[in-house]
């Protein structure tokens, strides 16, 4: 299998998953990168996953139709278009003959959800290691971002959290593939969440050093971002100190993840 990120506007991305032969997209909030991409292999469109309803999620699909020779997978919580199956938490699809889970996710939006393959063999392992994987694969939309976690539009707190706690409970290897290379400027905010954190001094090195050679910063790792993404780390009760005096700053009034998460996310609204 081959895992490509493929740019759209100017800082998402539509993941693409292929065999060779047929491919799915993930996403797609334009259609030109992800009609590129197929005429560029001769591949087959076999599939859509939608993760959420916002327009450069869902931007691309009716232009793609033509070309689809397989379902548009889409959140049942909200209005997709296109969609032909609808999707909540427990379901199962079937595709490139690989078995993907459903995880609700809300928070980012009410409605959100999340495509998850236990097993997907790849020729990289991250954006950080070349070697071969086969270790799982998360489509997570804007419910998780490297470093940081999608802002709340229509989900409350309360189900940011939770969603956080149900996807920080997947395994460490498990490649984060999120929808926008925010990396960059998420990594500023966590070091000011927490500027001893020598993991993070040592990410925003990597990330420039990617970015600098026009490379993504994804797929991430979810042992990686418990390093580094503070909307994890603040989900732990044995998180830093300096973490916890930075939400209680700026509002937290107890260690209850609930309101660390709402604290650091509320001032990375306003952070600049």
């Amino acid at each position: 299998m081959e895992l490509l990120a493929l740019p759209a506007f100017v800082d998402n991305y539509i993941w693409m998953l292929h065999n060779g032969a047929e491919a799915i997209v993930v996403d797609p909030g334009e259609a030109a990168p992800v009609e590129r991409a197929l005429d560029a292999s001769s591949l087959k469109l076999v599939g859509i996953l939608v993760t959420h309803h916002h327009g450069d999620h869902v931007g691309g699909i009716q232009a793609l139709l033509p070309r689809l020779q397989g379902p548009v997978v889409g959140t049942a919580h909200e209005a997709i278009p296109g969609r032909t199956r609808a999707v909540r938490e427990g379901d199962r699809l079937q595709l490139l003959d690989l078995e993907w889970q459903v995880l609700d996710v809300p928070g980012h939006t009410a409605g959100h959800v999340a495509y998850l393959c236990d097993s997907v063999p790849t020729a990289t392992a991250s954006a950080y290691d070349d070697a071969p994987s086969a270790d799982p694969l998360l489509f997570c939309g804007d419910a998780l971002f490297s470093a940081g976690c999608g802002r709340l539009f229509d989900g409350t707190h309360e189900q940011l959290t939770a969603s956080l706690q149900r996807l920080g409970g997947l395994p460490d290897a498990t490649r984060v593939c999120c929808t926008h290379e925010y990396t960059e400027s998420n990594l500023r905010f966590a070091q000011a969440v927490e500027p001893s954190n020598r993991d993070i001094g040592q990410a925003v090195v990597e990330c420039n050093d990617l970015r600098h050679q026009h490379r993504p910063t994804l797929p991430s790792t979810l042992g990686r971002e418990w390093r580094i993404n503070p909307f994890l780390r603040g989900l732990r009760p044995d998180a830093s100190a300096e973490l916890f005096a930075a939400a209680r700053e700026h509002g937290a009034t107890s260690p209850n993840p609930v309101a660390v998460i709402t604290a650091i996310r509320q001032w990375k609204n306003v952070y600049r």
